[in-house]
């Protein structure tokens, strides 16, 4: 097997060939704290050390559960340069998730970062203490047996270089879940860096581009278009200071690429309509020097005026909102692929307009097909190894020429485009015995309604009923909102077949979220539970009222 080039060895090769350049800026106390490649290399070096010093054997795996952040990148290349196996756990996870990936991976060591709770990583801890814990030095981080800042001043740093392999396990990626415990998904060297590769190669990713990471980086997504990308091709990163701070966090570093999640950008546009109604700005925007100038003030009060290519995937989006975005000089690419497929599968890129509503087409290097039931396959040198102590899931997982099952259903165009109509999971049967796809459909309300988010849910029922929650539930005024939603509901019906018609629709009084539950980590609705807590909703619907409220 021949040796490749992963990101360790990148990172010895940037400290050695742009030692003094800065590679990672972290925003502590609104000001850039920032590490140059060669200080990232020498920490990292150093951690290793601690590792070996630890006990931790090669091969052994090692949790880390933090918001984004340098030492998140440090510790990721710590534990490849000492042939350890990383297991990312999304910091929001509760601790049931935790102690699941934790305990499943027979993880060695735990290292704690930013968070915004530690009330589930306390718990973890306390029920964990046989090993061995290691805390950044951020407010509010939980005690731990170690210091992050004492290990890298106590140990020199080592000289031993590994070797890694086509084959070599790199991490243990834990799905974000939208049922059930994650699984977790087994990321070898070599995909990962045939991935993150193309991704440079296919998006042209140039010497000054500045990334901003700030998506999970227990999510695949963040993993290789940020982090893959930056160290194989040697890109500045910065990392937010907080929730609260993100728009001039981002402000600050006025990224080049920026990739998002639909419900943020979907939160980006509310901001902007609560300070300029959509009415006033279609004014404004069709008067030709004023249009140049307020299209030129949103993009800069999103910090996005020297993005070159903005990003959208990890769950669907509207292309009503994609639109909107178009309108205001913001031409988003929508990207598709999962965990499995290292997040790599199709990209709108070059960006075409008249593909809005596809994900794009298929990357360099990837295949796909739609199989006889409409699932989409993908086959690429891209793919997962399998999930870890899994084997029935793992072989469920591939056909016998190597395709993966993606578990997607959609179709592919003329030019190769592809539309995805939803999980083969989430499609239902009414009572009328026929099936509804719900994500078109949402989309398309997304699209025409004001909407924060939306779920379709019908199964055994007489007909699909709607769960909606709406932007700023407690300044609605009542009427008007429910007269502009039987508009909505009767422009939608008339777009529908019999079967698919929206019954009615409930008004959530407490928006989803990850803290309640509903949202996975990655922003995803957890729609098993809305439908089963919402199972009887059918059998006691009001018809006089078509709307309701919670």
């Amino acid at each position: 097997m021949a040796q490749l080039q992963t990101p360790a060895d990148m990172i010895i090769k940037w400290a050695n060939e742009r030692p003094n350049d800065i590679y990672l800026k972290q925003i502590i106390n609104r000001k850039f704290v920032n590490y140059t490649y060669a200080s990232v290399a020498d920490k990292a070096q150093r951690l290793v050390t601690a590792f070996q010093q630890l006990g931790v054997q090669p091969g052994e795996r090692i949790a880390l559960v933090s918001k984004n952040c340098a030492e998140w990148f440090i510790c990721d290349l710590a534990i490849m340069l000492g042939g350890y196996v990383s297991v990312p756990i999304f910091p929001t996870a509760g601790a049931e998730t935790m102690t699941h990936c934790i305990d499943h991976s027979d993880a060695a060591l735990i290292i704690i970062g930013k968070l915004d709770s530690t009330t589930a990583i306390n718990e973890v801890i306390a029920s964990h203490s046989q090993l061995p814990t290691i805390a950044f030095s951020y407010p509010g981080t939980p005690v731990c047996k170690y210091q992050f800042n004492d290990l890298i001043e106590q140990y020199l740093p080592t000289s031993e270089r590994r070797a890694h392999h086509d084959t070599d396990l790199m991490s243990i990626v834990y799905t974000s879940g939208t049922s059930g415990m994650p699984k977790g998904a087994m990321l070898t060297y070599g995909a990962f860096v045939w991935s993150s590769q193309k991704i440079i190669d296919h998006i042209g990713l140039g010497a000054n581009e500045r990334l901003f990471s700030y998506l999970p980086l227990a999510h695949i997504t963040e993993r290789v278009y940020i982090f893959g990308s930056s160290i194989m091709s040697g890109l500045q990163v910065a990392f937010p200071e907080s929730l609260d701070t993100f728009i001039d966090d981002v402000k600050m570093h006025r990224p080049t690429i920026f990739v998002s999640v639909p419900r943020l950008w979907t939160l980006f546009q509310q901001r902007i309509q609560d300070k300029l109604p959509q009415s006033k700005l279609n004014i404004l925007l069709s008067i030709p020097l004023i249009s140049t100038f307020i299209k030129h003030k949103l993009v800069q009060g999103l910090g996005l005026d020297q993005a070159r290519v903005l990003g959208c995937g990890s769950a669907p989006v509207s292309a009503g909102l994609l639109r909107w975005y178009e309108s205001i000089g913001l031409n988003i690419t929508e990207a598709w692929g999962m965990t499995e497929s290292f997040a790599y599968s199709t990209l709108n890129h070059p960006y075409r307009s008249d593909k809005i509503g596809t994900v794009g087409n298929a990357g360099p290097g990837i295949e796909l097909k739609i199989a006889a039931d409409k699932e989409i396959l993908v086959r690429s040198k891209g793919l997962f190894s399998g999930y870890y102590n899994n084997s029935q899931a793992t072989q469920e997982s591939f056909d016998n020429d190597g395709w993966l099952y993606t578990g997607d259903i959609g179709s592919l165009d003329d030019d190769g485009y592809l539309t995805i109509q939803g999980r083969k999971k989430d499609t239902f049967k009414t009572a009328k015995g026929k099936f509804v796809s719900p994500v078109p459909i949402e989309k398309r309300l997304m699209e025409l309604g004001n909407f924060e988010m939306v779920c379709l849910i019908g199964s055994g029922m007489s007909a699909p009923i709607l769960l909606a929650v709406a932007h700023n539930y407690s300044a609605i005024n009542h009427a008007l909102y429910e007269k502009n939603l039987l508009t909505l509901l009767l422009q939608i019906n008339n777009e529908l077949e019999s079967h698919q018609k929206i019954k009615g629709i409930l008004m959530m009084k407490e928006p989803w979220s990850i803290e309640n539950g509903i949202l996975t980590p990655t922003l995803k609705i957890k729609r098993h539970l809305l439908e089963q807590h919402y199972e009887t909703i059918d059998d006691n619907w009001n018809d006089e009222h078509i709307i309701q409220w919670q």
